[in-house]
């Protein structure tokens, strides 16, 4: 089986989890972190050229935190994609505000930026646009927006890490930018996540919040929780942060042969605008039907291909959203992209003759329908 991600971790990985687990030095409830936290904060921030990163235990909790540093509360918007991973909106419900969801542009997946605008309230408090499939937002559209009604910008780069819009990083692009180690993503330090951001005031309330508030011992001076990252996945972290750019560079390598195998089979091909670099989390294909898209995915998968749909259902549409009243509402692209478009793997494991047969399943099955 192709999957369409999984981690790649060797034994440097392995001696840099022994090394904790020989110290006996697995976690620190401080604010600023364990020993390896606090290295692996400063390698990731200078990788990101950035002023400050903050690990904590997931993407999910990056932007919780973040809500929360933010003073995000009940009877709050924020405005977000429903075309995207649920964890965006629950991030949202789990502060106690409300997501507001806004549709797509087809040819980037990403928050339309006139869709955010129009979805502007006197309660929204923020916005989190998501680098869908690691292609950055139409972040300067969205900022100039928000920074007129005083919204604070939220970045969701969970699949973006590498990725750049306009010189500048994903992750780097807003008030506060969130990243995702999780296992399938381009890095991982099997679970975990950062925080992004140039605002010192900012960084220092985001580590009290991970730590249960705390600044000093137990002294609790704000609401937080338990968003931690151990001192096993930091070890994980630092050693997966050196062999990120040559992960990246086999992804855009694999991406490129796609591209031109592809090119002449009547489909709408991943765009990546000329002020950007994807950093191919996901290839992402639409076909003209949900028919061709079945059938391409079906001979996918008895050829061992882990072709995947990334999202095949709009969170708004979601059975505990639906619940909420959200089923109602219309985003005609979020649902025509959910039928339709197909997402390829081209992780760094992908071989040329990979890329092969998948153009050729591709071609074969578009000409039987």
């Amino acid at each position: 089986m192709i999957p369409i991600n999984k981690p790649i971790l060797g034994h440097e990985e392995k001696e840099a989890v022994m090394r904790v687990l020989e110290s006996g030095v697995l976690t620190n409830a401080s604010a600023e972190g364990g020993p390896l936290v606090k290295a692996f904060e400063k390698e990731l921030a200078k990788f990101m050229k950035a002023k400050d990163a903050i690990v904590v235990n997931s993407g999910t909790a990056a932007l919780q935190v973040s809500l929360l540093a933010m003073n995000v509360k009940p009877g709050d918007e924020v405005v977000v994609p429903s075309f995207t991973f649920a964890a965006t909106a629950g991030a949202v419900l789990l502060v106690g505000a409300r997501p507001v969801f806004v549709d797509i542009d087809l040819r980037t997946y990403n928050m339309d930026p006139d869709a955010f605008r129009k979805a502007i309230t006197n309660k929204t408090k923020a916005v989190i646009p998501v680098d869908l499939y690691g292609l950055p937002a139409e972040m300067d559209e969205i900022r100039e927006e928000a920074e007129k009604h005083g919204i604070a910008v939220i970045e969701d780069a969970c699949q973006s890490q590498g990725a750049s819009y306009k010189g500048k990083m994903a992750g780097t692009l807003g008030d506060a930018g969130c990243l995702s180690f999780y296992p399938g993503k381009v890095m991982t330090t099997g679970e975990g996540g950062a925080i992004i951001t140039d605002d010192e005031e900012l960084a220092e309330k985001m580590r009290m919040i991970r730590t249960h508030g705390q600044m000093i011992g137990y002294d609790s001076i704000l609401l937080g929780g338990n968003f931690r990252m151990p001192e096993i996945e930091a070890a994980i972290g630092i050693v997966q942060l050196k062999k990120l750019p040559a992960f990246l560079e086999k992804r855009a390598r694999n991406a490129r042969m796609l591209m031109e195998r592809l090119s002449g089979e009547g489909l709408f091909l991943p765009e990546v605008p000329q002020n950007c670099v994807h950093n191919w989390y996901l290839f992402t294909v639409r076909f003209s039907s949900e028919k061709e898209r079945e059938a391409v995915r079906e001979r996918m998968r008895k050829e061992g291909i882990g072709a995947t749909v990334y999202y095949p259902t709009p969170v708004h549409r979601l059975p505990y959203y639906n619940s909420l009243g959200y089923g109602k509402v219309e985003l005609p692209n979020s649902e025509l992209a959910s039928k339709t478009v197909l997402s390829l793997p081209v992780n760094p494991l992908v071989e040329e003759r990979d890329i092969d047969r998948m153009s050729e399943i591709i071609s074969q099955t578009l000409r039987s329908i």
